[in-house]
């Protein structure tokens, strides 16, 4: 019973607030989506990066082990879901990108968050920067045939996640007010993903559900297998292993769906995938966080 409780408490506040946002759409109120991400994007989320790595307690050598992992866990999913899309005859273009990519920012950062805490935190955040330049790199790729290098170096995400590496190797500080801005500036960052999140469902359409259905319950399935076995390899620690696994668990990321609409790939089945993986993230995610607890 302790238990099931822990897990409602933790996942509640998730799916309330990405709620909030699915209704606050439905009712017809205005979202500015792109000023609200870009805003996120820019100062929220990377202020919560750079604190959360400046302030870690998390030793080093456990950390560069949960960045290895993660790398390996990344590519070996690539390349399962790579086997996958062939030996089905999918589209590449349009399947592969959504099979890869969860939805570690939005979804996963908060979830970590109240099921771990600041040391939790610390190991999200190496996670959605690994995937995040994954994403900007060969993702992009993947769909539109050429690459965004030159995007990456203008990410502040990735700059927080290098300046907040630097920090926490050096022991270095900012100083007290400019923490308390960034602090403040960070505790931002994680309701704004969650609305935004229900936002962007809510106003995603499909007519390919089917499909969707079948291809999310397949990308769960492998993505728990990778992820438990690749914690399981390099022996992590408690909350390591539990961030990898539900970091690795995360539904379809919308940005996906963007991506598809934005180089003419097939945006609905990507929609589909984006909408019945988000669903079914709201039982399966406990369940997930139940196992590891």
């Amino acid at each position: 019973m302790n238990l099931l409780l822990t897990v409602f408490e933790i996942v509640a506040p998730v799916f309330i607030l990405a709620g909030i946002g699915f209704a606050w759409v439905k009712l017809g109120f205005e979202y500015r989506l792109q000023f609200v991400t870009r805003f996120a994007m820019t100062l929220a989320v990377p202020s919560l990066i750079f604190v959360a790595l400046m302030q870690t307690d998390i030793p080093g050598g456990d950390l560069s082990r949960f960045t290895v992992a993660t790398i390996v866990a990344n590519l070996v999913m690539a390349a399962v879901f790579w086997l996958i899309v062939r030996g089905l005859k999918l589209e590449q273009r349009t399947y592969l990108s959504p099979l890869i990519f969860g939805n570690t920012g939005n979804l996963g950062l908060p979830l970590c968050i109240f099921a771990f805490g600041q040391a939790g935190l610390g190991y999200a955040v190496i996670f959605l920067s690994v995937t995040a330049l994954f994403s900007f790199t060969y993702g992009i790729y993947l769909v539109a045939g050429k690459g965004a290098f030159g995007k990456v170096v203008r990410e502040p995400m990735v700059w927080a996640t290098l300046l907040g590496a630097v920090f926490l190797w050096r022991g270095w500080q900012t100083p007290l007010f400019l923490t308390n801005t960034l602090e403040l500036l960070g505790q931002m960052a994680v309701p704004l993903m969650l609305i935004t999140l229900g936002v962007a469902v809510a106003r995603l359409t499909t007519h390919r559900l089917s499909q969707a259905v079948w291809l999310s319950f397949l990308k769960l399935a492998v993505c728990f297998a990778l992820g438990w076995s690749v914690a399981l390899i390099f022996k992590l620690e408690a909350v390591a292993f539990g961030v990898l696994v539900l970091q690795m668990c995360t539904p379809v990321a919308v940005t996906s769906y963007l991506l598809a609409e934005r180089f003419d790939a097939d945006s609905d089945a990507v929609a589909g995938m984006v909408m019945v993986s988000t669903a079914l993230s709201v039982g399966a995610l406990p369940i997930i966080l139940a196992i590891i607890l």
